[in-house]
């Protein structure tokens, strides 16, 4: 096993055994005497590149599992959520507290930024080493090494995608580094993204399409060069990227298919999230699956987790009956009504906000919102068995709902559990059901076992074609692609191309993308847009680069749609208020990162303490 490395500095200076199998000891800054499995003695075959492949797409399903998966991170920097927990004073909710260059960046009670920063340095570094090292190996086409080439251009083009929309411009770095540097200089966002783009535009022509699941595809890679084209302000680029991919062999999913095809009372919205069914042959739609099951080595321990994350924490007597205000639920899987099996048990820290739970909902036949998809609380029922005695009437009957008259009365703890304890999910997206991890360990299904996850699949691509043309204003084409996932989901198709805009786009992703897309990546990336082009957003508010850190899109669609952070009366349990700030638009740089970097410069974000030391990025390639 490797010991995570803790800085860019460490995780690019180092020689990763990624292919070798076997164990070293780092610390941060210095490497050891190097071990036997060094990339000089493993990666000199095929054989081994591909294991180094496989090591990459493994790494990437980090954000998406675990218990306060970093996605949460990502979801609660956005218009359609907030940390719901409500126990403790150290999550991101008051984000101008708790989120600064040297705070903790990296805890389940806390938040997952330093995750990220460390999980994406990690792999540009891995990545790298196959670049750097490509020519390494006798190749017995050469067709197979451009197919290696291209497969780890496309990782250190996602990582770096990722990268500076979370934290802006970050040091370019694109070869190997074996010895220990420390300096490092920040590099304009937009030469990394043209970077990218050139790699992406060769990884398209060595690419296929008819590979195995799990493995990165030609499609996936128009994916990410289409997202890099609109970051550069390539309407054209972009539309051309995602055109490739609509136009080729995938389709949405829009008949009934995989493990429940046959059970009448599910529809192809349930098949299409289907643990079983993301990676299988028949599933046109998926475009990069990373894969995680009990049967893999290197599965996820404890699973996915997602039901624990994203489920309200409807136990532990939270919830009191009508009649005794007695605690009206039980969280024990042998009950005649076991929720916990049925729905999981959540402890609800991805707390979606009205806006993604009921206002962008707007019609009654979207199956992405309909009964048995979409859990609301009034759908659970009063299960615990003390009530057969106190409050009978109220035994298996669903939960009433609060109004503003009794909600001190439904909760044991008062209104503020409202935060935690009630509110609606995609049940069809989290619920992850029992795996071999014995039931008696309360993991599997109460929190979400191992799954398959999607990173791209078609319905986002076409999406992104939609925000490609609204860029251009071309709304009548935004429509019809909108509506080609509108129409899968059976919901009211949209009618008035007048009537289309960017928030258009950004209510039918949060729509079909929960818990899939990086929401404040997208967000990010679309604010740079409005600030580097000048377009006027649908709030009649134009954008420039100058003032991005004061005065930027994303944090006027926050505080339009988030409820939590524009009004300061609501607080948690523990005391916090929920706020956020323009300059969230960037996530601080870890100041442990600028702090070893003693002969170069990495720029903090502005907003953050440090940044009055900033200095002129670079802007050009510098290697």
């Amino acid at each position: 096993m490797k010991k995570r490395n803790k800085n860019i500095i460490a995780g690019l200076a180092i020689a990763v055994v990624f292919a070798s199998g076997g164990c070293t000891k780092r610390s941060d800054l210095v490497p050891e005497a190097p071990s036997k499995f060094t990339p000089d003695v493993t990666l000199t075959s095929p054989a081994a590149f591909r294991n180094a492949l496989a090591t990459l797409n493994i790494s990437v399903r980090f954000e998406f599992f675990g218990d306060s998966a970093p996605l949460l991170s990502e979801s609660l920097f956005t218009d359609a959520a907030v940390d719901g927990t409500t126990d403790k004073t150290t999550p991101a909710q008051d984000l101008n507290l708790r989120i600064t260059p040297t705070s903790n960046l990296d805890s389940d009670d806390y938040n997952k930024i330093g995750r990220y920063w460390y999980a994406w340095w990690q792999g540009i570094h891995d990545a790298n080493v196959i670049i750097s090292r490509i020519d390494k190996a006798q190749w017995p086409t050469p067709a197979e090494r451009d197919l290696t080439l291209a497969t780890a251009y496309f990782h250190r083009a996602y990582r770096y995608y990722r990268l500076v929309h979370e934290f802006g411009d970050v040091p370019l770095v694109l070869k190997e580094e074996t010895t220990v540097n420390t300096g490092y200089f920040t590099t304009q966002r937009m030469v990394i993204l043209k970077q990218m783009k050139a790699d992406l535009e060769f990884a398209v022509t060595k690419l296929a399409d008819a590979n195995e699941k799990g493995n990165v595809s030609k499609g996936a890679a128009y994916h990410l060069l289409a997202k890099v084209d609109l970051a550069l302000g390539l309407f054209d680029d972009a539309i051309a990227a995602t055109s490739a991919v609509i136009n080729g062999p995938y389709k949405l999913m829009t008949n009934r298919f995989g493990i429940v095809a046959s059970d009448a009372s599910k529809n192809v919205i349930w098949d299409l999230h289907r643990p079983e069914n993301k990676a299988i042959a028949t599933n046109t739609e998926a475009l990069y699956v990373v894969l995680d099951r009990e049967t893999l080595d290197g599965a996820t321990p404890f699973g996915s987790q997602v039901m624990r994350n994203c489920v309200p924490m409807w136990h532990n007597g939270t919830i009191l009956t009508p009649g005794t205000k007695k605690p009206g639920i039980s969280d024990k899987i042998t009950e005649e009504f076991p929720l916990t099996l049925w729905y999981g048990r959540g402890i609800g820290r991805m707390r979606g906000t009205p806006y993604a739970t009921k206002y962008i909902w707007t019609d009654n036949t979207d199956l992405r919102h309909a009964p048995g998809n979409w859990m609301d609380m009034t759908d659970l029922v009063y299960n615990n068995p003390a009530i057969k005695t106190t409050d009978a009437a109220w035994y298996g009957k669903k939960l009433q709902q609060y109004t503003a008259a009794t909600v001190n009365q439904v909760f044991l703890n008062g209104p503020r559990d409202t935060i935690r304890a009630w509110f609606s999910w995609p049940h069809y997206k989290v619920f992850i059901g029992s795996g071999p991890i014995a039931l008696d360990k309360y993991w599997s299904p109460p929190r979400g076992t191992n799954t398959d996850w999607y990173v791209f699949r078609l319905a986002e691509t076409l999406l992104l074609r939609a925000e490609a043309y609204v860029w251009k204003g071309q709304t009548a084409l935004a429509m019809a692609d909108i509506n080609q996932v509108r129409a899968r989901a059976k919901a009211q198709l949209l009618t008035n191309p007048s009537a289309v805009n960017i928030g258009t786009i950004l209510d039918e992703r949060q729509r079909e993308l929960y818990w899939e897309e990086p929401r404040k990546t997208e967000l990010t990336r679309m604010a740079y847009i409005f600030a580097q082009t000048g377009i006027a957003a649908y709030n009649g508010k134009t954008y420039n680069v100058n003032n991005f850190s004061t005065n930027n899109f994303f944090y006027d669609r926050v505080m339009d749609k988030n409820d939590f952070y524009k009004n300061p009366n609501v607080i948690t349990n523990s005391g916090n208020h929920y706020t956020i700030s323009p300059y969230h638009v960037l996530w601080p740089i870890p100041q442990s990162e600028i702090d070893l970097n003693i002969n170069g410069h990495i720029n903090q974000n502005k907003g953050y303490a440090g940044s009055e030391s900033n200095i002129a990025p670079l802007d050009k390639v510098v290697q």
